[in-house]
This record gives C-alpha cells, sequence and structure tokens, in this order.
C-alpha cells in the first residue's frame, strides 16, 4: 500500500472522518480498507522487505538516521497533528514525538550491534564445532496502534521493527489516522521506498491485518481486543507481542520525598487526561506520611483544570464511549464509601473529566481493580510497606509500578510484579531506549525497547561449522562400544564429581555454625 492517500483510494472508496475531540470538527478523511487492500499492502510489503533486510545494519541506520532528521525537523507539524487528532495539549505532543525519535536514534545506531553474528561457547563435548548466532529479521510485521500515544507507542514497535531489517505495514487507531499517514509519509520522503506504509479503518481492518500472511502482530490496546488479535493470528501460527492494559500502582514509603511524591502521582494519573497504560490509578502509603502526602496532592490537584482553552494542561477524553466507564468508577467508589477529596461524580462533562483524588475506597471496587483511564486515582493508607507490596500484586495486570522510598527502593521495586518499575519518579523507564518495555499477566508480554524488543522482531539463527574431525564419531554408525565407554568416562569427569548423593542411612554432614 503506497503512503499516498489519493492513489488509494478508489472512487467507490468507503471512508471515515477522524474528529477533534475538543470540539467534534473534522481534521481528516481517510479510506477503510477492506481485506483485500490489507493483503494486497502485505504482498508490497513482503516485496519491499527483501529489498530493505538486503540492506547492511549500517545503510539501514543511515536510512533511518534520515527519516529521523525529517521527523525532527518538523516536530511542530507532528504535534500539531497530534494535538488536533487527540486533544492532548501541544506540549504534551512534543514530548511524546521527542521520545519517539530518541527511541528511533537508539534503534537505529544498536541494531547492529545487538542484532549481528557472534561466536558462543560450544562446549568441551562439541569442542571441534564452532558456534554462532545471528538475529534475522521475520519479513513483514504488522502493528496494530493505540490513539492514547499514536506516535510513542507504535514506534515502539515500527522503529525497532525497521532496524531489524523488517517492512512495516502498521494500522493505526481509528481516532489517530492522520498522524499514523504522516509517519509512512515522511519515511517514505527520507527512504525512497515504501518499505514502511499505512492501513487505515476501523476495527474490521485491524482484523484483516492478523490474517494477511503477516509474519508477526505488535498490538496496543485493551486486555479484551488483545485477546481476540491473539485468536486471530493463532489460526496462522502468527505470533504476536501484546502491550495491553494496567492498573499501575506507587508505593509511598515512610521516608518518601513526600513532595515529589505528590507531583508524580498527580502528573502520572493527570497527564494525556489520564489516558496512559503505565498512568498512576493507585497509591499506597505509609500511615507515617499519608496524611501529608494526600494533603500535598490534594493542594496541587486543586490548581489543575481540563478546558478547551490553549493553556490547559488536560486536555479531553479522546474516546467518547471512555466517559461512561470513568463515571461508572467515579460512583461505584463513592457508593461504596469512598471519598472525593478534588472532583467526583460532577468532574465527568461532555468532553473533559476534572482531576479526582479518591480516598478510603474498598480494594474491590472498580477504581481499584479494574482500569479507569482517566485523570483519576485512589490513595490508600497502609500500616508497613509489605501490605503496601501485597496490595500492588493483587491485581491480574502486571504492566509499570513506582516507587518512593529513600532507602529500600531497589528492595521494593524488586518485589513488585510488574514488567517495570520507577523509583523515585514515574514513568521513567518508558523514556530510557536500552530498557525493554513490556508487562506480565493481563498487561501482556513480549517486549518493546532496548535489545529485547531488536530481537522481539527477528528469528535466532544458529550455525555450528566443524573445525576439524570429531575425536569421538558420536553421530555417526561408525560409534563402537569404546566411544561409548569414553562419552561415559568424559561425562563422569565434567558433571559427575561433587554431585553424589550419600549412602542410605548414613548421615548427612552439618556446616560448622558460625
Amino acid at each position: 500500500m503506497t503512503t499516498d492517500q489519493t492513489e488509494q483510494t478508489r472512487h467507490d472508496q468507503q471512508t471515515f472522518d477522524s474528529l477533534s475531540p475538543m470540539n467534534g470538527d473534522v481534521v481528516g478523511t481517510h479510506p477503510v480498507h477492506s481485506a483485500e487492500d490489507v493483503s494486497a499492502a502485505v504482498l508490497r510489503a513482503q516485496q519491499e522487505a527483501a529489498w530493505w533486510s538486503a540492506l547492511s545494519h549500517d545503510e539501514r541506520a543511515e536510512l533511518l538516521q534520515k527519516w529521523k532528521g525529517v521527523i525532527t525537523r518538523r516536530l511542530s507539524q507532528l504535534a500539531e497533528l497530534m494535538h488536533q487528532e487527540t486533544g492532548k495539549p501541544h506540549g504534551d505532543a512534543l514530548l511524546e514525538a521527542s521520545l519517539a525519535i530518541d527511541h528511533l536514534d537508539w534503534a537505529a545506531k544498536n541494531a547492529g550491534k545487538v542484532l549481528k553474528r557472534r561466536k558462543v561457547p560450544s562446549g568441551l563435548l562439541m569442542a571441534n564445532q564452532a558456534a554462532s548466532v545471528e538475529y534475522k529479521p521475520l519479513g513483514v510485521v504488522g502493528v496494530i496502534g493505540p490513539w492514547n500515544y499514536p506516535v510513542f507507542t507504535p514506534m515502539g514497535s515500527i522503529a525497532y521493527a525497521l532496524a531489524a531489517g523488517n517492512a512495516v505495514v502498521f494500522k493505526p487507531s481509528e481516532y489517530t489516522p492522520g498522524v499514523g499517514e504522516w509517519l509512512a509519509r515522511t519515511f517514505r520522503e527520507a527512504v525512497g521506498r515504501p518499505v514502511f506504509t499505512v492501513v487505515t479503518g476501523l476495527g474490521e481492518t485491524g482484523a484483516a491485518l492478523c490474517h494477511a500472511g503477516v509474519d508477526k502482530v505488535a498490538f496496543t490496546g485493551s486486555t479484551a481486543t488483545g485477546k481476540r488479535v491473539m485468536a486471530a493470528c493463532a489460526e496462522h501460527l502468527t505470533p504476536v507481542v501484546i502491550e495491553a492494559g494496567g492498573k499501575d500502582a506507587v508505593i509511598v514509603d515512610h521516608d518518601a520525598d513526600v513532595e515529589a511524591a505528590a507531583d508524580a502521582v498527580l502528573w502520572g494519573a493527570c497527564a494525556n487526561a489520564g489516558q496512559t497504560c503505565t498512568g498512576v490509578e493507585r497509591v499506597y502509603v505509609h500511615e507515617k506520611v499519608y496524611d501529608a502526602f494526600v494533603a500535598a496532592v490534594v493542594k496541587q490537584a486543586e490548581t489543575l483544570r481540563a478546558d478547551e482553552s490553549p493553556d490547559s494542561p488536560l486536555g479531553p477524553i479522546t474516546m467518547p464511549q471512555q466517559m461512561d466507564v470513568i463515571r461508572s468508577h467515579i460512583d461505584d467508589a463513592l457508593a461504596r464509601g469512598g471519598r472525593a477529596l478534588v472532583g467526583g461524580s460532577g468532574a465527568v462533562g461532555d468532553r473533559f473529566v476534572q482531576p479526582t483524588i479518591l480516598v478510603d475506597v474498598p480494594e474491590d471496587s472498580l477504581a481499584v481493580c479494574e482500569e479507569t483511564f482517566g485523570p483519576t486515582v485512589t490513595i490508600a493508607r497502609v500500616g508497613t510497606v509489605e501490605e503496601a507490596i501485597r496490595r500492588t500484586n493483587a491485581t491480574a495486570y502486571g504492566l509499570g509500578s513506582t516507587v518512593f522510598s529513600q532507602a529500600r527502593g531497589m528492595e521494593i521495586a524488586d518485589k513488585i510484579r510488574s514488567g517495570m518499575t520507577a523509583i523515585n519518579g514515574v514513568i521513567t523507564f518508558a523514556a530510557i531506549p536500552s530498557l525493554p518495555f513490556g508487562g506480565v499477566g493481563d498487561s501482556g508480554f513480549g517486549r518493546i525497547h532496548g535489545p529485547d524488543g531488536l530481537k522481539e522482531f527477528t528469528y535466532a539463527k544458529a550455525i555450528a561449522r566443524q573445525r576439524f574431525k570429531p575425536v569421538m564419531p558420536l553421530t555417526s554408525f561408525k560409534r563402537t562400544a569404546k566411544h561409548e565407554q569414553q562419552l561415559v568416562q568424559m561425562m563422569t569427569m565434567l558433571h559427575g564429581r561433587g554431585t553424589t548423593l550419600p549412602k542410605a542411612g548414613k548421615p548427612v554432614k552439618k556446616g560448622r555454625r558460625s
């Protein structure tokens, strides 16, 4: 599929509009690509993949750096389009796109080092063999992207898949198709060939991508939709990497910097209008600093306001049906004894949701158990850090987490069941290109970013090359009983010493007490 939508669109092509969540204005009109269109796009991508994968790592890096330069020089243009389609503040859009640029740079510069053929030990038993492994591109990667971070999140798959030598067919969210087309168009300008292309449409177009013959699918979205993507891909044994929802928690220990923790929690809960998979939705605070922490959060939250003014720090809720989810979570929390110190039921408007700080919320309420995806947060008092860890882990999700502690940060982080943890910061792991990004449980599996993210879009090619004839012909019908006896002697020497079990009835010697 070419990136020039005017070439793609037939006279009878069905279309859809992307709308501004700020006011409902039409931002752009885009084709609804059919299953046949998607299959054709993948077929063309396979042809491009042959050219792209034949380039050296250095040659691909040079072209990706050229694309990076185009994006960087047009950063404000991209941010404005993101603002129009998602409603997020222009500054937030600039930050998101900047982080994506940094990841693109890292992937381009490090792909060769991570994926190139390298020697590995062959072991004494196979000492006559030279062993090596290389990570080779899969072919065509299908990427199904989200609307909440329409550049940063899909680029975590797109940039790393391209750097690994794959072609990419990207299906952006129907709420942000223009951003996807912009990325593919600038790639074509920089590289000169449609190695990275876009198909647009609704859910059916994304489903078609799973059946179109791609070699892997990278999906970001809800857990429920992720399961449907997995089921569709399973019909073809197409591997997937899934980044699904989260219910991320923050633990605030008794020695934490309370003001810094409050600032981080509020930003993590309300930035991007709370529409962040790794956003803060739950906070567990040690009782020694609970009152001071709550007071600090409330004081800061009362200064935040979400509206359509150009300088508003919070944008609208991008997906209209999410308003009902946010409202139901707040109402359920209040009906079950929770209190809203800021916001509450009246915080949910037609397009905007005001920051809402909830306390005394039962642990089995919707606001604690299910992903809210709005600018709300629950804060709970705990007697010990151990209780905070237990309650943090009492969820099916396991995406990100945060710890604020001066003395026990690493210890606490290590005990949290999540793919990522930030200490004395919030969501900082996402901005570090060398760290893997992904979750466990209902938050998905597989990793983007870092060396793991590059390898995610490859297969390992192992080669064993005979350097000289073996001393013992073990893999031959010329093997004799003598050779087998020599094998037993060698294995005993290598692996049998120091591992014998005590004789029956003989007491085991205990080590001397220190």
